[in-house]
């Protein structure tokens, strides 16, 4: 059963949609993940040899908005806009056999004059992974090709604090051969020809370089042209032919989302089979540094916390040591020597602390002085309207329930006002047609929102009730007409992005929630 057809279930059943959804994660092991527009125009402008070459190119050309640029509003449209032209302006310049030239030179041409003035301001862009490479990265490649696809046209500038400097050093490094952190393997492809075949970098059991399409190709190059039987190759052939040509910005994401689905789940109260296997995968994922969110990627203190406190609602409580190696002082950092902290992460981390204790009382002493760090660290960075924002996620809600629910569980009653805050937040933002969203309604957010209603302790005021039950209908509508087939990303990564089982375990979540009113 599809993800879309446990939807639509899940808005009459919710208990065997969650059923069939955890059933689903064994036979999709690698995970289910949205196209991107991003990573998919790396790959028609570095692999054109590759399976689904012109249905990649097919599909950005249908993606393309009526003001020539991908992506979502916000600044979140540079990066895949970036991404999509350069590719197209690459296809031109090989003159790809099956491609029309005027349509891809007019596609080129509105892609540049989308992205010429998100260049030229002076504005903030979304705190996305490597943007700060990535961005010169295809600047340069695009200005590189204008002269031989689209002769005068103008050279783009690189935004305010951008250079090319720090990304020839990430060149000359790996090109030097020396180890490569295992954090920049994601967005390999920012290092251009040094990254084909850099000696120090080989890809995981599966065939994978970072988790990332881009990254395989980047490194596999064009030798993948001479051994068909090249595991890189394989996979992004994989990758390729499971999604019809196009591929998503990150693979394989076992354990993040099995970790999701099941906390989304058990937290709301959902009765799930979990399959003993995944049980014990999701123990043995957690080493001593912790966990990575799939294969090729480096450990987090994110998916650390989540697999941890979906282990604790299991029944199986895994001591959360492993979170210490992310410690920052007050607060944890997504990763040692991250850039930026994350309120999500540390909400996640207060879940995890907590989720152990509870059910380790004996150990609850060796981690209170951390959770109530954590959670006074969440509190400080409350917006003066009860929301929060975070670095991993678009929407505000994502990080209201990630960090009311942590707060209102394991915060203690000091933490009591910052919970009632975000519910009145929530309460005040919630649209006419009774759903929530930063840019459109969506059920993903609606979800979000009815959560922070039915699982802190204001659960029974009239208000929430009322306000949830409008959600119910929103969700159930949304469920029934379109199967939740598609969900808009809104999960950061290199674009942004939709972790399909993930979004849709939180909408069946808050529909078993709010029909138990």
């Amino acid at each position: 059963m599809s993800v879309g057809e446990v939807a639509a279930r899940g808005a009459h059943d919710p208990t065997t949609a969650a059923n069939e959804l955890v059933t689903s994660l064994m036979f999709r092991p690698w995970g289910q993940v949205s196209t991107s527009v991003y990573e998919t125009g790396r790959l028609v402008s570095l692999v054109p040899w590759l399976t689904g070459h012109h249905e990649r190119i097919r599909h950005l050309l249908a993606t393309q908005r009526p003001d020539g640029s991908w992506g979502a509003p916000d600044g979140y449209g540079l990066v895949p806009t970036l991404s999509a032209t350069e590719a197209i302006l690459a296809a031109l310049q090989r003159g790809d056999p099956g491609t029309d030239p005027r349509t891809l030179r007019e596609a080129a041409g509105r892609g540049l004059r989308a992205v010429a003035p998100w260049l030229a301001a002076r504005r903030a862009l979304p705190d996305t992974p490597a943007v700060e490479h990535i961005v010169p990265s295809l600047v340069g490649l695009i200005n590189g090709r204008l002269s031989g696809t689209l002769p005068g046209a103008e050279a783009l500038p690189l935004p305010d604090g951008m250079d090319h400097e720090r990304l020839e050093g990430i060149r000359s490094w790996i090109a030097s051969g020396a180890e490569v952190p295992q954090k920049l393997l994601h967005a390999l492809e920012i290092a251009g020809p040094a990254a084909c075949g850099a000696p120090a970098i080989r890809p995981t059991a599966i065939g994978t370089v970072g988790a990332s399409p881009a990254a395989t190709a980047a490194w596999l190059g064009e030798r993948g042209t001479r051994d068909p039987h090249e595991p890189a190759r394989a996979h992004l052939e994989a990758v390729s032919r499971r999604h019809g040509g196009p591929v998503p910005v990150g693979l394989p994401i076992t354990v993040f989302e099995r970790g999701w689905v099941l906390s989304w789940l058990l937290r709301a109260g959902v009765s799930i089979d979990v399959p003993p296997e995944m049980v014990a995968d999701l123990r043995a994922a957690i080493g001593p540094a912790g966990t990575p969110a799939g294969a090729g990627l480096p450990t987090d203190a994110d998916t650390t916390s989540v697999a941890l406190y979906a282990l604790a609602l299991l029944g199986v409580p895994h001591e959360p040591d492993s979170l210490w190696a992310f410690h920052a002082g007050t607060h944890f950092a997504t990763w040692p020597g991250e850039d930026g902290s994350s309120v999500s992460v540390n909400a996640h981390v207060l879940d995890a602390f907590g989720g152990y204790a509870a059910r380790r009382p004996d150990a609850a002493p060796r981690y209170r002085r951390a959770a109530a760090d954590v959670a006074a660290w969440i509190r400080d960075r409350q917006e003066p309207d009860g929301s929060w924002a975070d670095r991993w996620h678009a929407s505000p809600y994502y990080a209201a329930v990630s960090c009311a629910l942590a707060l209102d569980e394991f915060g203690g009653d000091v933490s009591a006002g910052a919970v009632r805050a975000t519910v009145d937040w929530v309460l005040d933002t919630q649209r006419p047609d009774g759903s929530w969203g930063r840019w459109e309604s969506t059920a993903e957010e609606t979800a979000y929102a009815m959560q922070v209603l039915l699982l802190t302790r204001w659960r029974d005021d009239r208000r929430c009730v009322r306000a949830a039950s409008r959600g119910l209908t929103h969700l159930s509508d949304h469920l029934a007409s379109s199967s939740g087939a598609q969900h808009p990303p809104l999960w950061h990564d290199k674009d942004l992005y939709a972790p399909t089982a993930v979004v849709q375990a939180a909408i069946i979540a808050s529909a078993h929630l709010a029909r138990r009113l």
